[in-house]
């Protein structure tokens, strides 16, 4: 997204290079880093859903119905959006996933039925199927029984595993925070790309305007033979690029449109218009750099990587649990026939319970699981630096953001200026081309030169309030 600002502002290498070619380059250019940035996105497809309407380049001045302001879109995004909601689906799982884990307190109850048929018991006295002795039993079989087990001790890894869920619910919760804020810094990239896409309109509609005046003042000099064939057919070639240029426009701003209605959910045959009055009417100031970083330390990328850190904790603690016995409760009763407790069994229905409790050792954990504990060890410095490295991230990015906002404020009277001395080129060159004083080749030159400066100006603006509030989302401020 970065790289897009940047990109927005053309760069001349041509003297007699028109506006139509800058054009062209950028969109190319901008395509080919969308593509990149998509096959790089993990995020859930927003970020690349908004590098797409950030390359789309149009007017939304074609479009009818009613005016969708920035408000009403973050608003209707919260609400709609499939990211957000998929989200919140992940925060309910997991604070379910922490009455999972406490249910292991409870006992395990279960019970049991069973009947069978059997025959006559069989005895060989001598040698192989000699001497052959039959014994009549009792051919039915029933059991009915019951029996519950109830943990007492387990190397505290119930306890220990309720904590965790409760650090992953936490980390689910700091998610969903932060694809809110990925959203609403995705709308509002859209607002300020298509605000582009409009202003760009804007002006080539002026130009086209300028460029069919300047046509048939050509072509009034050719009639009187002031100028030749050639110039009329430059003037034609001029307005057509102009053309080209306002038509992809209004094509890909349909395209960017209904991207965004996509990406807010709306339906696909409703007509939206968005309302971008007072979208960047006073940029604000910046406060010090270090209220920013502050922000930008505790956000919530920051926040689930120290998650981790006592995540790993308590896995290793899991892990170490295997060292201790495990202690349960437990009890059985059950109803039986026939009694065979004692043979041949006696033919009656008998019951038998009993109640205790029972200790279980794992002795082969005491050498297996030292190396269980050196890889938990390991994961837990994992995670250390890995929080290290986020921080890190987290400060340089800041930095930049902070040190771009105020470059492109700085250029902000530079793109005044340069639209004044434009726009004054652009009256002398004109004065002397219609006292055919200079050719074609340098009023067009002219011409481009003034468009630039007039895009430039609005779109310095418009880079500035996007950088502002990527600013804000790094520093997670955004929702302020």
């Amino acid at each position: 997204m970065n790289k897009y600002l940047a990109l927005c502002n053309f760069n001349t290498s041509g003297k007699h290079r028109n506006f139509a070619s800058y054009f062209i380059d950028e969109i190319m250019h901008l395509n080919r880093l969308v593509y990149r940035n998509h096959i790089k996105s993990s995020f859930s497809g927003s970020i690349s859903l908004i590098s797409f309407l950030l390359f789309s380049v149009g007017t939304a001045s074609a479009q009818h119905g009613s005016k969708l302001t920035l408000a009403d879109a973050l608003r209707v995004a919260k609400e709609n959006n499939i990211a957000i909601q998929k989200q919140q689906l992940e925060t309910q799982i997991a604070r379910e996933e922490i009455s999972e884990k406490k249910e292991l307190r409870l006992p395990e109850v279960e019970f049991h039925s069973l009947y069978s048929r059997i025959t006559d018991l069989t005895e060989f006295n001598s040698g192989f199927l000699q001497d052959k002795q039959v014994t009549k039993t009792i051919p039915e079989i029933y059991d009915v029984s019951a029996s519950f087990r109830m943990p007492l001790y387990a190397g505290n890894r119930i306890n220990n595993a309720v904590k965790k869920a409760g650090h992953e619910s936490e980390i689910a919760l700091l998610k969903a925070e932060k694809t809110e804020n990925d959203v609403r810094l995705s709308i509002i990239a859209s607002f300020l790309g298509i605000y582009k896409m409009m202003e760009l309109q804007k002006i080539i509609t002026q130009s086209i305007q300028e460029e069919q005046e300047r046509l048939k003042e050509v072509k009034s000099f050719k009639a009187h033979g002031t100028v030749t064939k050639n110039e009329v057919l430059r003037a034609e070639l001029q307005l057509s690029d102009r053309e080209l240029n306002a038509l992809t426009n209004q094509k890909n701003t349909a395209i960017a449109l209904h991207n965004l209605k996509t990406l807010l959910q709306l339906p696909e045959d409703e007509t939206i218009a968005l309302d971008t009055m007072h979208i960047i009417a006073a940029l604000p100031a910046a406060e010090n750099y270090d209220h920013y970083l502050k922000g930008a330390l505790h956000n919530e990328e920051m926040k689930i990587a120290q998650q981790e850190i006592a995540i790993g904790n308590l896995e290793r603690k899991i892990v170490k649990a295997n060292y201790y016995p495990t202690v349960s409760f437990f009890g059985n009763y059950s109803f039986k026939y026939p009694n065979y407790m004692f043979f041949p069994p006696n033919p009656y229905l008998y019951s038998l319970g009993q109640i205790g409790v029972e200790a279980t050792f794992n002795l082969s954990g005491l050498y297996k699981n030292k190396t269980r504990m050196h890889i938990a060890d390991k994961k837990v410095e994992v995670q250390k630096v890995t929080a290290a490295l986020v921080k890190n991230e987290m400060s340089d990015k800041i930095f930049k953001e902070y040190t771009q906002y105020h470059e492109i404020l700085d250029r902000l009277p530079v793109t005044d200026k340069a639209l004044e001395l434009a726009e004054e080129n652009y009256r002398i060159v004109k004065l002397k081309y219609l006292n055919q004083l200079v050719l074609i080749t340098e009023m067009i030159d002219a011409d481009n030169t003034l468009l630039e400066a007039r895009f430039k100006k609005i779109a310095t603006r418009i880079d500035a309030a996007m950088k502002y509030y990527e600013l804000l989302h790094t520093a997670d401020m955004l929702h302020e």
